[in-house]
């Protein structure tokens, strides 16, 4: 397992309504690259406010207020000389529920790289969507319909689309909130497989609700309660020693659910 270090979080407090309702109660823990880290827990217990936090989209919410660091290959993205645009183009995210731009299928790929200047129309242009859609199996199931709307696919589709939407910028880190939760069994299937083979390249951070689909696939889990982090380690010791009672109890409850 790599160990290496890719993001660093100290002591981060987040609060909502201008600090009359905090979120998150100084969490510190270590992302690593090359692995996919899953957050668990309660609906409501920051899990993705803690997401929102690491590409500074809380920034977007009216009366939001972040306290600590979040160090990403030795920055710190909340520096003053960090600009939100730079940290986004970094850090890709990945929804819930299916959002392909009302683009067709090849634009939906090239519109970001090409707005930030990282392509130009033309035979680059071209590889970098075939490519994006090849790293998350979809390329030869729409190769022949780049110029249809992304809306066109089927749900499980449009959501690789945006997966491979948010890899062609090239980012270091990848979210996930929730990417297979509005999913059927093989649309899900195809998605985790993707994660698999994506994080040979990228750092993935993801939360979920299923706890088999964070046995699966997850390197490490963190499990989060109420704002604070309770336990975090490796999948395999979360799962089958899990050192806190709560994460015990969640756990048993989840199964027997």
């Amino acid at each position: 397992m790599n160990n290496r270090i890719k993001a660093s979080i100290r002591d981060l407090n987040l609060w909502y309504d201008e600090g009359a309702k905090q979120i998150l109660y100084s969490i510190d823990m270590d992302i690593y690259a090359n692995q996919v880290t899953a957050l668990i827990g309660a609906s409501g217990c920051g899990k993705s406010s803690l997401l929102r936090c690491l590409n500074r989209m809380n920034e977007l919410i009216s009366g939001c207020k972040v306290r600590g660091e979040i160090v990403i290959d030795g920055k710190n993205i909340y520096d003053k000389d960090v600009s939100e645009v730079a940290v986004r183009t970094k850090i890709g995210m990945v929804f819930q529920k299916p959002n392909p731009f009302p683009k067709s299928i090849y634009d939906n790929i090239a519109h970001a790289p090409k707005i930030h200047g990282r392509v130009k129309r033309g035979l680059m242009c071209d590889k970098l969507v075939e490519e994006s859609l090849r790293r998350v199996s979809l390329w030869e199931d729409v190769k022949d319909k780049l110029k249809e709307m992304g809306t066109s696919l089927s749900g499980g589709e449009q959501q690789r689309l945006c997966i491979a939407r948010a890899i062609a910028l090239r980012p270091d880190i990848l979210l996930m909130d929730e990417p297979t939760s509005a999913l059927d069994p093989i649309s899900t299937q195809h998605i985790e497989e993707a994660i698999m083979e994506l994080k040979k390249s990228y750092t993935i951070i993801m939360v979920t609700h299923n706890l088999q689909q964070a046995k699966r696939i997850a390197d490490r889990v963190a499990f989060f309660h109420k704002g604070d982090l309770i336990e975090y380690n490796t999948s395999h010791e979360v799962f089958t020693n899990p050192q806190d009672r709560r994460t015990r109890e969640f756990i048993k409850d989840k199964y027997n659910q």
